[in-house]
């Protein structure tokens, strides 16, 4: 038996509806059409969808059974529509970047915004991601490159180091401590940090820990699972503060500020590195090498 894709639908918006008449203003069919397809394709089944009434439609048992099947089909159709107009976006290939910092400001947002410019022809793809989930699409080949903060180790990936980003921390804008342009790590020491346990928290965390420890105090640290921006919205009440690179500080708030954080040995910072499997032969991957070395060109040391 083969099914008409058509009537489908039209079952399925019945269902979602309620109704033939809305349904058919939906799809913008007459009712009367949809009706005799969907009739039709109760005759074709040999069983009946739906109870009809004056107040619309309601599937029955054996037409709620069969109507969850078929809107998987439809979505899948549907999807499919995307996927080819997707591979027409992209006609000389795809890209999947994965990342873990903040596309507010930055370097990683005017990265994509060269890719995008330089390579209409090339489809961007982007997954913000833990650095779990994105070393799981290196090795699935999910994710073509993958931009982080954290050591990604795994046998046949590969890194090339791109920048480095300060860290910043978020005050309440009526802080005593906001009226200085810069920090050091002790003016911290009885400060509450609260760090998202996603993207870059825990390496802040690491860091926070790391400097103050190295000023013999221990970092009070909560982390939650929350995002950076859900956290700094929540700063300006005064209860704890939070750390963020430098590319978020371009989601500001006027009821918070963002100060260096600094000590003698310089200012507090990540290192970001991509990272991508050596035997990936993506066309479109080297075209964004070729961009990265443009941008962010290696020292003799590597």
């Amino acid at each position: 038996m083969t099914l008409d894709l058509r009537q489908l639908r039209f079952a399925v918006t019945a269902a979602d509806t309620a109704s033939f008449l809305r349904a058919a203003k939906q799809l913008n069919v007459k009712q009367s059409t949809l009706s005799k397809k969907v009739s039709a394709l109760e005759h074709r089944l040999g069983i009946t969808l739906f109870e009809r009434s004056t107040r619309g439609v309601v599937p029955t048992e054996t037409g709620r059974a069969f109507l969850e099947v078929a809107r998987r089909i439809v979505t899948d159709a549907d999807n499919l529509l995307t996927t080819a107009k997707a591979v027409r976006y992209g006609e000389v290939g795809r890209l999947m970047v994965g990342f873990s910092g903040s596309l507010s400001t930055g370097n990683l947002r005017l990265l994509l915004g060269d890719l995008l410019e330089r390579f209409p022809d090339v489809q961007l793809d982007a997954l913000e991601a833990s650095p779990e989930r994105m070393l799981s699409g290196l090795q699935t080949r999910i994710v073509d490159i993958a931009i982080h903060a954290s050591q990604i180790e795994e046998p046949g990936v590969t890194k090339r180091w791109l920048w480095s980003e300060r860290l910043m921390v978020v005050l309440p804008k009526e802080d005593r401590l906001a009226k200085s342009e810069s920090l050091f790590w002790t003016d911290l020491r009885k400060s509450v940090f609260v760090m998202p346990q996603e993207r870059s928290g825990p390496r802040i965390a690491e860091v926070i820990r790391q400097r103050l420890g190295s000023n013999g105090f221990k970092a009070n640290i909560i982390t939650q699972e929350a995002s950076a921006e859900t956290i700094a919205a929540i700063v300006p009440f005064g209860k704890f503060i939070t750390v963020v690179p430098e590319s978020a500080t371009g989601a500001a708030r006027p009821d918070v500020v963002f100060r260096e954080i600094t000590d003698p040995t310089g200012a507090a910072h990540l290192d970001f590195a991509a990272w991508w499997r050596e035997d990936n032969d993506n066309p479109a991957l080297a075209r964004f090498f070729k961009l990265l070395d443009e941008r962010y060109p290696l020292t003799a040391a590597g």
